[in-house]
């Protein structure tokens, strides 16, 4: 599609003065200008309101009651009293702790009427190491729609074209084979497996790998990046101006 936008080819290594500060609230507010937009999507940084109403998509249900998907088994707090608050104060708190050698960036996801979930992506060392994780939920009445997918794909596109990543890794346990064909269907490969504590229980986790050559070769309509050049040192990296996709 013409008209696409990516930073990708002009980043470069900050300065190493910058490497490894915590950075100030005035800089992490550069990220509420960073927007994603697919055909149906918009991904973006929440603000605290916002924050509340996903925690409202949230307690409305995740996945089935008899599975649990994280690593992390947060949705179990869906229900409580103090959930709403602690939901909102973990996304914050990302926020505040954020650094340019450890960074956790979660945005949600929005269709043209509803807030629908999260899609995240988090590095350590980045610049230097070049390699990216992702996670995210959608909530249970949005499955099943190809969101997840889709917004995957978005923040692929920041990865590789946006930063230059050069891999992308993600997990999916055994009992969860959706979320191991949005994989698949985005071109990783399976390159092992560990086992993990989940609630004190032994769970296997399988781990996809994805290249930025072998991103370069997926056919899709890539996401619109908007706002990356004015936090690009937040991510290690600079940028010194945006060039058009043909």
């Amino acid at each position: 599609m013409s008209g696409r936008w990516a930073a990708g080819a002009c980043a470069r290594t900050a300065s190493a003065a910058i490497l490894g500060e915590i950075l100030s609230a005035g800089d992490i507010a550069l990220l509420s200008g960073l927007c994603l937009r697919t055909d149906r999507l918009e991904l973006r940084l929440p603000d605290k309101d916002e924050l509340g109403e996903l925690a409202q998509v949230a307690m409305q249900g995740v996945h089935a009651p008899d599975r649990m998907p994280f690593l992390v088994p947060w949705t179990e707090r869906v229900g409580l009293p103090p959930f709403c608050e602690e939901f909102v104060d973990y996304h914050l708190e990302q926020r505040h702790r954020w650094s340019v050698t450890d960074w956790h960036l979660e945005l949600g996801v929005w269709t043209a009427s509803a807030l629908i979930g999260t899609q995240a992506i988090n590095a350590e060392s980045f610049a230097i190491a070049r390699t990216v994780r992702t996670g995210s939920w959608l909530g249970q009445r949005f499955h099943g729609r190809g969101y997840g997918t889709e917004m995957r794909a978005a923040i692929l596109d920041l990865s590789f074209d946006g930063l230059a990543a050069r891999e992308a890794r993600t997990g999916a346990f055994r009992d969860n084979p959706a979320s191991a064909a949005v994989s698949l269907k985005l071109g990783y490969r399976e390159i092992g497996e560990r086992v993990v504590s989940v609630r004190a229980q032994p769970v296997h986790e399988r781990i996809f790998a994805l290249s930025r050559e072998q991103w370069a070769r997926h056919q899709h309509a890539r996401a619109d990046i908007h706002g990356l050049s004015e936090c690009m040192a937040l991510f290690g990296l600079r940028g010194d101006a945006c060039i058009p996709r043909a």
